[in-house]
């Protein structure tokens, strides 16, 4: 199976980078990260096609039988028109439909008022990187996500972020005031022409600056230049305050994707993707 949507093409772009196994059953992906088992939408089935009547119950079993330990079910639908297909039965069971627009850009417009106050760069030194490990826990704090288990797939998060910039997969940037990273987010490429964006993140006492969309245009400008990238891809909340931000940059949508997942518990909802589960679709936080 090759996944033709733009979404899932470039989640499993960025999954493969960072290590994970994906292995083909004809008519879905498995896509798993060991390293990260909390981790859902990097622990999923991506289904070829929208589920016909009475095909549930076989994803259900799928699913189980692929991941016997997971807490957590996840299945993505390798769709582009936001049709989640016959899915009673899996919201029966307890999973949540999301539908998120993709967007694409292969130009950007700075963005009106733009804060020029902090420092906008890729991430350099070991200084750098806990800086901007503490500015993420302090986000995942604030929105109420301070449980061991969210903070370990953090850890784990961060360390992936790391291998992949050290592997020349990508670059994370950060937006600095007076030395203390404040917005945090990540473009990852596997050098055909497009660059995906990973977490838009901003500290709590720091939103509402227009730090994060500076943020988004002046790492786009980047991966349009020195990353050599043609099409940047972002994916949002189609009712949140992201997609506006995205579409005055100059981004288009372009596709709707669907996801269903159901966390391991009320207090697993995370941060990320689909922008409230543990996951991989990044959101803007803060401004």
């Amino acid at each position: 199976m090759q996944a033709s949507s733009l979404g899932y093409r470039t989640d499993l772009m960025v999954r493969r980078l960072a290590g994970s196994v994906i292995t083909d059953r004809g008519d879905h992906l498995v896509v798993r990260s060991p390293g990260n088992p909390g981790f859902y939408w990097g622990n999923f089935l991506l289904l070829a096609d929208a589920p016909k009547p009475g095909e549930s119950g076989r994803w259900l079993t799928a699913f189980q039988r692929e991941f016997p330990d997971a807490q957590h079910l996840a299945i993505g639908v390798d769709t582009a028109d936001g049709d989640p297909g016959a899915v009673t039965e899996l919201v029966a069971a307890g999973l949540t439909v999301e539908v998120d627009t993709v967007l694409v850009a292969n130009s950007l417009v700075e963005p009106a008022g733009s804060n020029r106050s902090a420092d906008f760069r890729p991430l350099a030194t070991p200084g750098d990187w806990r800086q901007a490990t503490a500015m993420r826990r302090a986000v995942a704090a604030a929105d109420g996500f301070a449980s061991p288990a969210h903070q370990l797939f953090l850890e784990r998060q961060i360390d992936e972020d790391r291998r992949l910039v050290g592997a020349g997969h990508g670059q994370f940037f950060g937006a600095f005031d007076s030395g203390q990273a404040v917005a945090l987010l990540g473009l990852v490429t596997d050098g055909t022409g497009v660059a995906r964006f990973q977490s838009v993140e901003t500290h709590p006492d720091h939103r509402r600056r227009g730090l994060a969309t500076m943020l988004v245009y002046q790492a786009g400008c980047y991966g349009l230049g020195e990353m050599g990238a043609r099409n940047l891809v972002i994916v949002a909340d189609p009712s949140g305050p992201a997609i506006r931000i995205y579409r005055a940059l100059g981004f288009i949508p372009t596709e709707r994707q669907v996801g269903l997942a159901r966390p391991a518990s009320a207090e697993a909802l995370a941060v990320d993707p689909l922008t409230s589960l543990p996951g991989a679709r990044p959101t803007l936080v803060g401004g």
